[in-house]
């Protein structure tokens, strides 16, 4: 939706464990014919647009304490249900898992500020933010040769300046630059960033000006290095990439299932206190396929080798996951 940022909890999760609201089915709660309004609404930061218990219309999903039925259906991605024991006339959703953060618990659904950098949002038991600073790549161009951020005192973002000599700042540098005679445009592209965390599900993005208006837009792609299994970490004892599964798994994005199964294979863990990380990597679009009928596509990130290294990534996991199963709240 134009203006207006949308949270989505990432999950690779059992099909056995996949949670819905559960709603009894009513016919004569239904309207007949379905009547929805032209435009879906627009739902509040964090709140899912799901469709109503009738299959009808788009609606916000429901959050935890507030009424509940047939057509206003709880967030099924906050493993929300509708309550329906409950001895009152106003059905309430119930409670999921609290959040815990540096000492304060936070309810389910419930959202915060630990910082002036990211909004962020307790979902049964998962902490997820969103960066409030902008996250841009200014690209060199002949008035801003040289373009660098810095920390103004007394704000809370970065800005971008420019200068007019080279002071080996750390900007991402541009790897591809070609020019396109039919339309002028020079397409610029910056590499993959690295996965934003060393485990579960996360995200890498790269800055690209190749497309129809050849303007700088910011595209984003679904990665995963490797689960975050301690298990797992004790027995790897080098670097290579583990076998494939031996059954297929489906990637669950905001209770969405992947068309197809996947075996993906991921990165392992150095022992002599060096980084395993990606090394050379392609991206695929994976289809998924939602219970209220809609389809949609995502770039995704497949590791074909993995490489070690001294050269770590920083902790730039802004989702601040204690991953229970592979999950993650992003900004789409």
């Amino acid at each position: 939706m134009d203006g207006q940022m949308q949270l989505e909890i990432i999950q690779i999760w059992p099909s056995s464990l996949f949670w819905t609201c559960e709603q009894p089915q009513s016919a004569h709660d239904c309207p007949q014919p379905c009547a929805c309004p032209a435009d879906s609404p627009l739902c509040p930061l964090g709140t899912s647009l799901v469709l109503d218990g009738c299959g009808c219309c788009k609606v916000c999903a429901r959050q935890l304490g507030e009424p509940c039925s047939l057509l206003e259906p709880c967030d099924h991605h906050k493993a929300l249900y509708c309550d329906y024991t409950v001895l009152s006339d106003t059905e309430t959703a119930q409670e999921g898992q609290t959040c815990d953060l540096g000492g304060a618990t936070f309810r389910s659904g419930e959202s915060f500020q630990p910082s002036c950098k990211h909004h962020c949002v307790c979902m049964n038991g998962e902490i997820g933010c969103v960066p409030m600073c902008a996250s841009d790549v200014r690209l060199p161009s002949p008035d801003c040769p040289y373009p660098h951020r810095i920390q103004i005192p007394g704000k809370c973002c970065e800005e971008w300046v420019c200068e007019q000599t080279s002071q080996d700042h750390n900007y991402q540098s541009v790897v591809a630059s070609q020019e396109t005679p039919s339309d002028n445009c020079i397409v610029q592209t910056t590499e993959w960033s690295k996965c934003s965390a060393t485990c579960g599900m996360a995200i890498s993005s790269r800055i690209t000006n190749d497309n129809q208006r050849c303007q700088l837009e910011r595209q984003t792609r679904i990665c995963i290095v490797r689960p975050c299994n301690s298990q797992q970490e004790k027995e790897i004892k080098k670097c290579t990439r583990t076998p494939k599964a031996q059954e297929g798994i489906r990637f669950e994005l905001s209770g969405c299932l992947s068309t197809r199964l996947y075996k993906p294979k991921f990165c392992g863990v150095c022992t002599d206190n060096r980084c395993c990380t990606p090394h050379t990597t392609i991206t695929t679009e994976v289809e998924f396929f939602c219970p209220e009928g809609d389809v949609f596509t995502k770039k995704m990130m497949f590791i074909k080798t993995c490489s070690c290294h001294h050269d770590c990534p920083q902790d730039n996991d802004i989702f601040l996951v204690s991953y229970i199963a592979w999950r993650l709240i992003v900004n789409c």
